[in-house]
């Protein structure tokens, strides 16, 4: 009786539209359906993992950022009348967290600087409710929780601590996130570092590290020279941290020809996916 105001459960039949009791028995149809859908979604996720196992695969960190940043979006790009672009991403991060957990190991080591609860809540955004998540004291310990089986660091772009920097001599480490990964959920605060190729999406960052003595605005000039647009991220203690619009290997040609003594590539990210 509820179904004949739907029309492929989207659009109403009838100019009148639905009472509120039909509308909400509506909902209760569609909440049933979706909790039939996760729980095969995560019954999905586990037969995965024991394939893995039984193949003889060594379950690893399961993290591919460039397969998600396709996944999300293509269902951002799927049309749509309500759906909000943070609504669908949030659900998805969850969902892919919980395969994370379920495939191998996965936990989160969150350094915040001044600003611990923010970055907290944009880690979780970020990476799910499923994995633990450690508090850090410092940009080092996040790092070390980093290079642990199954670890990802969330540390603050606080604008005092140039964590970034020491990447540089930390080739097993890469950028591979901005957070939070929506314009709409406020401006970047912080990168995801961890033990993960990065690979190019469609659209990227790329996060490249100088400690050329040129002010900012010299070295952005000689960026657009060769063809890079480039802006300044952050910069403390003699170096600073640039996104590069693009994506850059690490001993890309025209990279190589930049001002600084120690400078490098130390990874990448999609741009916001609400831009």
């Amino acid at each position: 009786m509820v179904a004949r105001f739907w029309e492929n459960g989207r659009q109403p039949l009838h100019a009148k539209s639905p009472s509120l009791d039909a509308v909400r028995a509506r909902i209760d149809e569609v909440d049933a359906a979706l909790i039939k859908l996760v729980d095969e979604r995560a019954s999905l996720a586990r037969e995965v993992a024991e394939a893995k196992r039984a193949a003889g695969e060594t379950l690893t960190l399961g993290l591919r950022p460039a397969r998600e940043a396709a996944l999300i979006r293509g269902l951002l790009a799927t049309p749509g009348r309500s759906a909000s672009a943070q609504l669908t991403v949030r659900l998805w991060r969850e969902f892919i967290s919980d395969s994370l957990v379920q495939q191998g190991p996965f936990h989160l080591a969150v350094w915040g600087g001044d600003a611990a609860a923010r970055i907290v809540e944009i880690a979780r955004l970020r990476f799910g409710a499923a994995p633990p998540l450690a508090v850090c004291a410092s940009p080092t310990a996040a790092l070390v929780g980093a290079k642990e089986p199954g670890g990802v660091a969330v540390l603050a772009l606080d604008g005092k601590t140039p964590w970034w920097a020491r990447l540089l001599a930390e080739p097993g480490l890469t950028v591979f996130s901005s957070l939070p990964c929506l314009q709409s959920l406020g401006p970047q605060a912080a990168l995801a570092v961890a033990q993960v190729a990065v690979e190019p999406t469609e659209r990227d960052e790329t996060y490249w590290v100088t400690d050329a003595a040129e002010p900012a605005t010299h070295i952005e000039l000689v960026l657009a020279r060769e063809g890079v647009a480039a802006r300044l991220i952050a910069e403390s203690e003699g170096v600073r941290l640039f996104g590069l619009a693009g994506f850059f290997d690490r001993d890309h040609a025209k990279l190589a020809r930049l001002p600084g003594a120690l400078k490098g590539v130390i990874g990448a990210s999609p741009t916001p996916f609400d831009l």
